[in-house]
């Protein structure tokens, strides 16, 4: 039986593919930050552990529990937990920028590098990094997340190079909009550490809290479920031939296409519009 640790998997894309992987026959090792989700997705069936991607005792411990439970040995690692941080560059702290970074990228650069060893004994593995529509254009407002997303598609394409020939094939998802709690998330990282009132984009912000305060139900008309990104992820570990880069979303190809296309001042023209128009 083919295994696989995921990370992020309360919700969303995470618990999405955590589950659609272990219907397909591989053994799913799911993980999340919070007990109380630890717990629950054991009571969905999967085998789960805690891992904090800001906590490198955290992921030290987890990947030794799941590999004593597996026999030492891992097919394949989702990397997908993230968060998404609103708020303007000028706005954002050092320290603000650094815990996005290390939930982000720098969690996800440790534990890749506990696993690749594991994979390297082994002859094979398959890595899985489910990078953001924003690894490939950035946004307004967006900066913490842009600068984490971007950072993880030149890490991933570094590492795809570095591991040519050893077995190991490392692939990136890039899925634009899908239904998940990801805007509650952002909601409250926006909230927790962005002074509102006393920025120079207060009165942006306040279009941008509504838009981040609404449920996210899915009316984007471009927005897809979460079983979108499974079809992606599947190939990826399961195609002899897996793709360097997985686009899922209209929003994804457009923007991929663009930005090969267009000269830079008219790729801004397209973002800000995109951006002005979310915040209505």
């Amino acid at each position: 039986m083919r295994s696989i640790l995921i990370t992020g998997c309360s919700s969303g894309i995470g618990h999405a593919v955590a589950h659609g992987l272990r219907a397909r026959g591989w053994r799913v090792f799911a993980t999340a930050r919070k007990v109380e989700d630890v717990e629950r997705l054991r009571g969905e069936g999967l085998e789960a552990e805690r891992l904090d991607l800001a906590d490198p005792a955290s992921i030290a411990a987890a990947l030794d529990n799941i590999l004593e439970h597996s026999g030492g040995t891992l097919d394949a690692l989702f990397n997908n937990g993230a968060y998404g941080q609103p708020g303007a560059v000028e706005d954002l702290t050092r320290d603000v920028l650094r815990e996005q970074l290390e939930t982000n990228l720098l969690g996800w650069l440790d534990l890749t590098n506990r696993v690749i060893p594991v994979m390297r004994r082994q002859g094979h593995g398959r890595i899985v990094n489910n990078s953001s529509v924003l690894g490939l254009v950035a946004l307004p407002f967006r900066g913490a997340y842009n600068t984490s997303k971007f950072a993880l598609e030149g890490l991933s394409d570094t590492l795809r190079l570095e591991l040519h020939g050893s077995g190991i094939h490392v692939s990136l998802i890039e899925p634009g909009p899908i239904t998940s709690r990801f805007r509650a998330n952002a909601y409250a990282a926006f909230q927790r550490n962005i002074d509102r009132e006393r920025s120079a984009y207060s009165a942006q912000y306040r279009g941008a809290e509504q838009r981040l305060a609404r449920p996210d139900k899915g009316g984007d008309p471009f927005s897809l479920g979460p079983e979108a990104v499974l079809k992606r992820v599947i190939h990826a570990l399961e195609s002899p031939r897996p793709k360097p880069r997985y686009y899922v979303t209209v929003p994804t190809w457009l923007f991929g296409t663009l930005r090969r296309l267009l000269p830079t001042w008219a790729l801004d023209r397209v973002l800000l519009r995109v951006s002005r128009a979310e915040n209505r």
